[in-house]
């Protein structure tokens, strides 16, 4: 069984965006000369860059009897079967069908998901809902893992 990992990387139209608000930066600090104008196109494209990177670096790992999805070390062991979601299930489950309590590793513009129960009856978290391009691999990586395989 081959380790899963993903990372939910931000779509390349928002490194556009990065690149706009340097250029909208730099034209706020045209008035006051070429080189404010320049810094301000520098920083503010470097900064709205940082922004996008954090946001998208975000992963998804199941990995030594674990699923690891940002911050979050779960035993595969606490988790029941994983459910998988299209779009607008997906979209359901992040938006009307969510529970408060829940774990979710959520991209709004990935728009496939898998929703997992948590079986720990010490754990007052009732699903992990995480945002992933392959949720049929994610699954099958989870279930994997829960057989023993």
């Amino acid at each position: 069984m081959q380790p899963y990992e993903e990372r939910l990387t931000a779509p390349r139209s928002w490194w556009f965006i990065a690149v706009l608000v340097g250029v909208a930066l730099a034209l706020i600090l045209l008035p006051l000369g070429p080189l404010p104008m320049l810094g301000g196109l520098i920083g503010g494209a470097a900064l709205a860059s940082v922004a996008v990177s954090s946001y998208g670096s975000a992963r998804i790992r199941v990995v030594g009897g674990a699923l690891v999805a940002g911050e979050a070390r779960i035993p595969v062991e606490a988790l029941g079967a994983p459910e998988i979601l299209d779009a607008e299930e997906a979209r359901a489950w992040r938006t009307f069908k969510a529970d408060t309590r829940a774990f979710m590793l959520l991209r709004g513009y990935i728009p496939t998901a898998v929703k997992i129960e948590v079986t720990d009856p010490a754990d007052p978290t009732p699903y992990v809902y995480l945002s992933t391009r392959s949720p049929q691999r994610l699954a099958a990586a989870v279930e994997a893992v829960r057989a023993g395989r």
